[in-house]
């Protein structure tokens, strides 16, 4: 056991280590919508439906949405700097499946994108996102975390490879789910430090590539 399990992580508000998962899912979000949210739809599954407001749920979602971290002082007053940003948000209880009690799936709209992520708060302020745009991925963001979504072809993991190993930069895991044969297709690589801006230029510039997003690492330690 260690002393993250026992004391939990460093947060502001409600003391639940979930509500420091929630807002990380939160963080996500917006780091992969890349722009501003201005609307926000959060479906909340079991446990997180039953008891997020009393632990703070629904403030850490939303203040990471906006951008702040589980211990940013301004977490408790989530929803009036969610006003004051132009952030619109609803919330909803809904029934996921066979999936983790403390899952939230987040759309959130900014003014051209859009993004769903689907995650789950397992304890202790760890996160594991398993969907991503209705794909499904298997990460922590307990490292920086390069996420590709492209029209799926022949040699496509190969070359984000050999871009990502000419960066000078490891891979630790990577996980890839396409719709179809030549359909949508996304890689989330999970990565011992972040990607140059050069490199994701480069790979941002494929004829084939959708968009391309760098997670920083969001858990301490």
């Amino acid at each position: 056991m260690s002393l993250l399990d026992m004391i939990g992580p460093v947060m502001i508000g409600p003391s639940s280590s979930h509500t420091a998962g929630a807002c990380r899912l939160g963080l996500v979000a917006h780091h992969l919508l890349g722009e501003p949210a201005r609307r926000a739809t959060i479906g909340l599954h079991a446990s997180f439906a039953k008891t997020g407001r009393g632990h703070g749920t629904h403030l850490a979602l939303i203040a990471g949405l906006l951008g702040f971290a589980p211990d940013d002082p301004r977490l408790p007053r989530a929803f009036e700097e969610a006003q004051s940003a132009g952030l619109a948000f609803e919330f909803q209880d809904v029934d996921l499946g066979d999936v983790h009690p403390n899952t939230a799936r987040i759309t959130v709209q900014g003014e051209s994108l859009e993004v769903t992520v689907q995650g789950s708060s397992t304890g202790g302020g760890v996160i594991q996102v398993t969907q991503v745009q209705g794909l499904g991925v298997n990460f922590s963001a307990a490292s920086p975390t390069a996420l590709l979504r492209y029209t799926d072809a022949v040699g496509m993991i190969a070359r984000v490879a050999s871009t990502i190993a000419a960066d000078g930069v490891n891979i630790a895991a990577l996980t890839c789910t396409r719709q179809t044969r030549g359909g949508q297709a996304l890689l989330a690589i999970e990565l011992d430090q972040p990607l140059s801006p050069e490199a994701l230029a480069f790979l941002n510039h494929w004829p084939d590539m959708n968009w391309v997003r760098l997670l920083p690492k969001l858990m301490d330690g």
